[in-house]
């Protein structure tokens, strides 16, 4: 669908996470942490988004799970915050993300790996798809983006991108110049994926329990 849908006065909020295996989850970090380290972290990121995306209050939150949503942590998390569960399905994140808002249209799509992300912010993506813009994005300091919001749902926003690159956000921003798209980008943000991001993760305290 290319064509400007109606926005809801309260967006879905859809949440992109994946299961906390040990091995196949933050594995760039598994030499720092080791595999069941890197997992453990990788589930507190999780509910640390779960807990910033329900205290946005900025509208319903929905979980995509990956590999699907069977697993005790996604039903924990579902029992926890109350969260609806959806599979991503297969394919690369570009496709993956495109099935997710064509489904819930005007919604706002965030990671699980950006503690940086506020209420603040969350809210700021859901008043720029309440104005004028077609599309908001919260660049990372690593090339790509941690949350993207879009009013129009087109697969040619997200074909082609060089996903987990540092070129991310600027293909994406080429293709939002193509459609002709207006778009909001708000704060730069950074997300935790290398050993050195765990650093700044600890000295922040974004993770300590309150």
């Amino acid at each position: 669908m290319s064509s400007r849908g109606a926005t809801r006065a309260k967006p879905e909020l859809i949440v992109f996470a994946r299961a906390p295996e040990p091995g196949r989850v933050k594995t760039r970090l598994v030499p720092l942490l080791g595999e069941r380290g890197a997992a453990r972290l990788h589930a507190q990121l999780v509910e640390k988004t779960l807990v910033t995306a329900h205290t946005a209050e900025i509208g319903e939150v929905v979980l995509y799970c990956a590999p699907g949503t069977g697993g005790k942590f996604f039903q924990q998390m579902q029992k926890h915050f109350g969260v609806r569960l959806h599979s991503q399905g297969r394919g690369n994140l570009g496709e993956r993300m495109y099935r997710a808002l064509r489904r819930h249209p005007g919604a706002v799509l965030i990671g699980s790996d950006c503690p940086a992300l506020r209420p603040a912010d969350l809210r700021a993506a859901a008043r720029a798809l309440r104005g004028r813009a077609d599309a908001v994005l919260s660049p990372a300091e690593d090339g790509g983006y941690a949350l993207i919001g879009v009013r129009r749902v087109s697969r040619g926003l997200f074909k082609g991108v060089e996903w987990g690159s540092a070129r991310v956000l600027a293909q994406t921003r080429l293709r939002l110049k193509r459609l002709r798209w207006r778009w909001t980008e708000l704060r730069t943000v950074w997300d935790v994926d290398r050993p050195e991001d765990v650093a700044r993760l600890r000295k922040s305290r974004l993770l300590a329990r309150k």
